[in-house]
């Protein structure tokens, strides 16, 4: 398996430290609102590679945080006039609704920063017992200099980014040594949360939360670190630093790091008018298409979200439960033994090796699309039971490692129409035409096409 390292620009084996087993920590979402599908990205790309991991018998400790101390956190909380942990328990559970729409398992462990706060102000000590961070009237920072590792990640230069771009700085220069030095540690202020501190009741800087919660969970030096490319630089900067700092061994082996998301070819912002939620998206689609359409790209690359981007991936994702749909009504969908068919072996084979080229999950479901196609062959030519079951059982096998489910999902719109048929079917018998056709056109306008077929009347959306 190959992977591509963000700290070495190049793809390498992936070794593990611990033979059979994964140690992964992906930064997770600051719980202040719905998440959006700018979040969705690497959560769904994330959780693939976990499913690839346990697919391959790997053992896995996937850890994922919470972010539940924040500004935005406590502005929201102002504003409601609530204390800021209503607003982060409220939109942790509205974050893990999303997740499991779209497929996210729960993580091993899902942390929340202010569950941490005590093993986040031992280790600031250490790094100030160690001279890589000083106090300065209740703020704690670290000193980006006394770690000459600094930028090996992003590729920052020191002196380039304190005389070239002022934005990348933080807040507080005229107290700091130097202006790139971080926040560790602030200082409370009124109406925020705060803790006892050796330098006061205060909060924890946002950078440090992360490497505490790996370095709990997961041990001092972890196989891979995942995030969306923003988080590069400062974040996982830092967190390098301040880790590498305390422990003196690597922080991670691995960084991994999925690219931007776009709407309609320009970047999300709601000033622009273009910021969608997960919600917002699950009203108009189920949340398997966006899935799906966050897996047709290799997660490198930028993604463009569009109406019909989305369109084609939910025609895509209906030819691969349309084709599951035919295999178990031919077969039935009971468990199948005996002996692997080499065609159908070409197709994991193939599917397999789009995983372990860096995870790229768009050649994997071009591998699908292949499986698919001949499992349509083989059905329209009438193969025998067994086969069909076979290539059932290996779709949804590699369909569970992209996290899709090959069975179309029964809900309460199912049971609605179900019964305008029986209705309509009533009325027919009753030789009452107009019902009959009324429903029809009912159901025809809600883009429900019916089919008659020799078990009776079937439907499916258009």
């Amino acid at each position: 398996m190959r992977i591509y390292n963000t700290l070495t620009h190049r793809k390498e084996d992936f070794v593990p430290i611990e033979e059979g087993k994964v140690r992964m920590y992906v930064c997770g979402p600051t719980v202040y609102n719905l998440i959006h599908i700018g979040n969705a990205r690497p959560m769904i790309f994330f959780d693939t590679v976990r499913r690839y991991f346990e697919y391959k018998n790997y053992e896995v400790n996937f850890v994922s945080n919470f972010t539940d101390v924040d500004d935005k956190i406590i502005k929201a909380a102002n504003a409601e006039g609530v204390d800021s942990s209503v607003i982060s328990e409220r939109y942790i559970e509205e974050c893990k609704k999303d997740m499991a729409g779209m497929g996210v398992r729960p993580a091993t462990k899902h942390p929340k920063a202010t569950e941490e706060i005590d093993g986040m102000i031992k280790m600031v000590q250490n790094l100030i017992d160690k001279g890589f961070a000083y106090e300065v009237n209740g703020t704690v920072y670290f000193r980006v200099r006394a770690f000459r590792g600094y930028g090996k990640l992003s590729g920052k230069n020191l002196d380039d980014l304190k005389s070239g771009n002022r934005t990348l700085l933080v807040t507080g220069e005229d107290e700091k040594e130097d202006p790139m030095d971080f926040v560790l540690w602030k200082p409370k202020k009124e109406g925020e949360p705060s803790w006892p501190s050796p330098w006061g009741d205060g909060r924890p800087g946002w950078h440090i939360e992360c490497s505490v919660m790996s370095q709990k969970y997961l041990g001092e030096t972890i196989d891979i670190h995942g995030g969306g490319e923003d988080l590069v630089f400062p974040h996982h900067e830092n967190e390098i630093a301040q880790s590498e700092a305390n422990s003196g061994k690597p922080f991670a082996h691995y960084w991994m790091h999925n690219a931007f998301l776009n709407i309609d070819n320009k970047k999300m912002s709601k000033s622009l008018g273009n910021f969608f939620t997960v919600r917002d998206i699950s009203e108009k689609y189920d949340l398997q298409v966006l899935r799906f359409f966050m897996l047709s790209a290799h997660y490198r690359s930028p993604l463009n979200f569009s109406a019909d981007l989305m369109q084609a991936a939910k025609n895509g994702l209906e030819r691969i439960t349309t084709c599951a749909d035919a295999l178990r009504a031919y077969a039935g969908d009971q468990e199948k033994g005996g002996a692997k068919q080499p065609e159908l072996e070409t197709y994991r084979e193939k599917f397999e090796a789009a995983m372990e080229d860096d995870f790229n999950t768009a050649d994997a479901i071009s591998a699908v699309f292949e499986l698919v196609k001949y499992a349509n062959t083989q059905l329209a030519a009438g193969c025998e039971k067994d086969e069909a079951l076979l290539a059932l059982a290996l779709l949804k096998e590699l369909c569970e490692v992209l996290g899709i489910n090959t069975e179309v999902k029964k809900d309460t719109l199912d049971a609605e129409i179900e019964a305008l048929i029986e209705e309509r079917q009533a009325a027919r018998a009753a030789k009452n035409w107009a019902r009959a056709d009324e429903i029809r056109d009912l159901l025809a306008s809600r883009g429900i096409t019916l089919l008659d077929t020799k078990d009776g009347v079937k439907w499916k959306k258009a």
